[in-house]
């Protein structure tokens, strides 16, 4: 069932950057300077020609989609984070949520989680085995074909066969995001830690977009699963730039 039978359209999903307003001065600060990391990974690729998407795809072998990249995933041992690269079809979604590369997706595992965080009610909750299999998913980040972010979003959550968490749990837990080691690529490692940090604004407000509407989509189709819906697959979207976030911070460190 398309979405628009479901008087949900995709315009519903799309959401405009977060205003700045009312940020502390600690928290732009903090933005500013992963606004600077995001810039100098840039400005380090660049001199080989590099990019981030090629530097993640780099000895990976022949591109598929759907395949993670690189193989195994990324994962930080210490903060418990994760990250991967893939790529869908892009006939099923190009001409909805606009043209990508390919994207990142980004999780948090129940071992780099606070204390007290738990898994949301819902009815078809099964416990993982390994209680470290409960992560959660943040946000993706679309790429475009010279390997440069366009578009973060959030997804339902069969996409990712995440746990679900309340979007206010999530949020909390943002900020825990760090993947701080060499391998197996530096500047892609530093890129996806700082652009959670200079995109944290938007991604609450896209988590919060995110849970309102599976409920929606649940109130519109009383006793489905909308969590394994197939036709609810991205549950929020935005148009990002980094030169243009870095501008609007030093704007508002000046105020």
């Amino acid at each position: 069932m398309p979405l628009d039978d479901m008087n949900i359209s995709v315009a519903d999903l799309k959401l405009e950057p977060a205003t700045l307003d009312g940020l502390s001065r600690a928290h732009l600060e903090t933005m500013a300077e992963a606004g600077n990391r995001v810039l100098e990974c840039y400005r380090v690729l660049k001199k080989s020609d590099a990019n981030i998407v090629g530097e993640v795809l780099k000895d990976q072998g022949e591109f598929f989609e759907w395949d993670h990249y690189p193989s195994g995933d990324v994962y930080d041992w210490d903060s418990h984070s994760q990250y991967y690269y893939h790529a869908h079809p892009p006939e099923n979604r190009a001409h909805k949520f606009g043209e990508e590369h390919g994207h990142f997706h980004t999780f948090l595992r129940p071992r780099g989680m606070p204390g007290g965080i738990k898994p949301a009610p819902v009815a078809d909750y099964v416990k993982p085995t390994d209680a470290n299999d409960a992560l959660t998913h943040f946000v993706g980040l679309s790429m475009d074909r010279a390997g440069f972010p366009v578009r973060l979003f959030t997804t339902n959550r069969w996409v990712t066969g995440e746990v679900w968490y309340t979007a206010d749990d999530v949020i909390s837990m943002v900020d825990r995001f760090d993947i701080d080691q060499a391998l197996p690529s530096w500047p892609v490692n530093v890129w996806v830690t700082n652009m959670l940090k200079l995109f944290r604004p938007d991604i609450e407000i896209s988590l919060r977009k995110r849970d309102e509407i599976v409920a929606r989509w649940e109130q519109a189709n009383p006793g489905k699963n909308a969590f394994e819906d197939r036709e609810l697959e991205l549950t929020s979207f935005m148009d990002i730039s980094v030169e243009a976030r870095v501008k609007a911070v030093e704007k508002a460190l000046k105020a």
